[in-house]
């Protein structure tokens, strides 16, 4: 893996960020920045829109130089495109291309969210970084939880997603009806979840090297959703099977995402727990995130201490969504300025951390 920036520095061993979507001006982001580094972030993910890339993408180039120039590891985040990656934006290539979207295994209905097993989707996906590759000066990309569409549907009596899935379009059964010479069955056979699988790495794999041939310097994080994988939780959104992403070799860290503050203490630990231990078996960094937007723990030391642990249990790179506490957002969090203020010195006991470990 990479462990140099595109400037010649050497990447950070820790590092604690934060998303951001406010790129539309960089002097208006700059003071944006400075309170970041304020708040004990040395890293920051630009959370891009299809809108985003299409329109400003002259100042995303500048927004990117700004925030470098201040010393931040800048990452470039594909947010929502397709809705295939997570994020509330709209997607514009579903605007244009209505024939290619995911389709229900059970009822045929189409679905809001790109078939990215279609070559239209790839070749519009692949351009977008190969944009953002060339001419943005960016220290990585991050995979924001890629996802197949779940259809919407009864629960299963487990408590996971229902027995419906996707995508069983037109294209997806002829490629599957190639690799495997049957029709592509209506339920997850073991053939079926393995195709799922392989698709959706795929077209992530196939991106994250061709930015590598443009600049070969950029760091891959794949953030995958933090569910437990067993019999009792399992969302069929085609990266679930960890080891599978972790062991890509185009992907250098290996992220899980956020968890609610509402869930046990336990499912913390065991998510980090695991998190960290795929991605060392692969070689990869391990990255872990807190939930910084919309609900917020009753004790807002509660952030602090969840730093804390994760790096008590070997995590390299956290990271909060989003930039302080979402306000001014829908999402919001009720008391955003005391979350933002709560992320800063969680972020200062991570990278402190850190620092007292490599003195010993």
């Amino acid at each position: 893996m990479s462990t140099k920036l595109s400037t010649g520095k050497p990447a950070p061993v820790c590092e604690a960020g934060v998303s951001y979507y406010g790129i539309s001006y960089p002097e208006h982001a700059e003071r944006d920045f400075l309170e970041m580094k304020s708040h004990h972030c040395n890293a920051v993910i630009l959370a891009l829109s299809e809108f985003d890339i299409d329109f400003w993408f002259p100042n995303i180039i500048e927004v990117t130089r700004v925030a470098k120039k201040h010393g931040l590891r800048v990452y470039l985040d594909t947010w929502g495109i397709g809705k295939w990656f997570g994020g509330e934006p709209p997607s514009k290539f579903l605007t244009d291309h209505a024939q290619c979207r995911q389709v229900s295994a059970f009822t045929g209905e189409p679905l809001p969210a790109a078939c990215f097993v279609s070559t239209a989707f790839r070749e519009y996906f692949n351009g977008i970084c190969e944009k953002l590759a060339r001419y943005v000066e960016a220290d990585g990309f991050f995979w924001d939880e890629p996802h197949y569409a779940l259809p919407k549907n009864m629960a299963s009596i487990t408590g996971g997603a229902g027995e419906d899935w996707a995508c069983r379009c037109s294209c997806c059964q002829e490629k599957f009806k190639a690799r495997y010479g049957m029709e592509m069955p209506k339920l997850l056979t073991p053939e079926v979840v393995n195709f799922r699988e392989d698709e959706a790495l795929d077209v992530l794999r196939e991106a994250s090297r061709r930015i590598k041939a443009i600049r070969p310097e950029s760091e891959i994080t794949c953030c995958v959703h933090a569910t437990l994988n067993t019999y009792y939780v399992t969302e069929r959104r085609g990266y679930d099977n960890w080891e599978k992403v972790a062991s890509s070799p185009e992907f250098d860290v290996f992220s899980t995402t956020i968890i609610a503050w509402n869930l046990p203490k336990s499912f913390f630990d065991d998510i980090t727990r695991r998190t960290v231990e795929v991605a060392k078996k692969y070689g990869k960094r391990s990255q872990r995130w807190m939930m910084g937007y919309y609900k917020q723990p009753d004790d807002l030391e509660e952030i602090v201490r969840t730093a804390k642990l994760y790096r008590s249990m070997g995590v390299d790179s956290l990271f909060t969504w989003t930039y302080r506490g979402g306000k001014g957002t829908v999402l919001a969090a009720p008391d955003a300025d005391g979350v933002w203020e709560a992320v800063g010195r969680a972020n200062h006991q991570f990278l402190t951390m850190k620092m007292e470990e490599d003195k010993k």
